[in-house]
């Protein structure tokens, strides 16, 4: 059985045409759901909700930001922004592409696999030859320390 909220919702909708009362819907779906039932609360609100306005399953868009997919030209863009400008920063680049920090985060950190070193973005996976490099460096700093 689906319990998602959207099953629930237009259950509540269905009862509620039948004329049922929101404590009786309640009731229902609370012996059917079980611990998956919506609040009684949320029940009592939709049903409100559904007189006044008319019944409506589908969600109304919300104010905000709109949700950006990532895709290959978001994330491509993302990569060539940093390429042109080590230094820039991640509210930088949301800016510049108009997309949210936090998915530009999301690119950056995740898709590209790119973390600060130095203040600056690098590949995270270093080639043999750089571990090299870095261990040696570690040495000479231990040896003149």
């Amino acid at each position: 059985m689906d319990s998602s909220r959207s099953a629930q919702t237009a259950v509540i909708q269905f009862l509620r045409a039948e004329g049922e009362y929101a404590s009786q819907i309640y009731r229902r779906k609370k012996e059917v759901y079980g611990e998956q039932c919506l609040a009684r609360c949320t029940i009592f609100r939709w049903c409100q909700r559904y007189e006044a306005a008319g019944v409506y399953i589908k969600d109304f868009p919300r104010p905000g930001q709109t949700h950006v997919t990532i895709n290959s030209a978001t994330i491509s863009a993302v990569d060539e922004l940093i390429r042109q400008n080590r230094r820039i920063t991640t509210r930088e680049i949301a800016v510049e592409l108009s997309i949210s920090k936090l998915t530009a985060h999301h690119i950056i950190h995740k898709k590209l696999g790119y973390g600060k070193v130095c203040a600056q973005c690098m590949p995270k996976l270093l080639s043999e030859n750089q571990k090299t490099a870095r261990l040696g460096v570690r040495l000479t700093q231990q040896f003149l320390h």
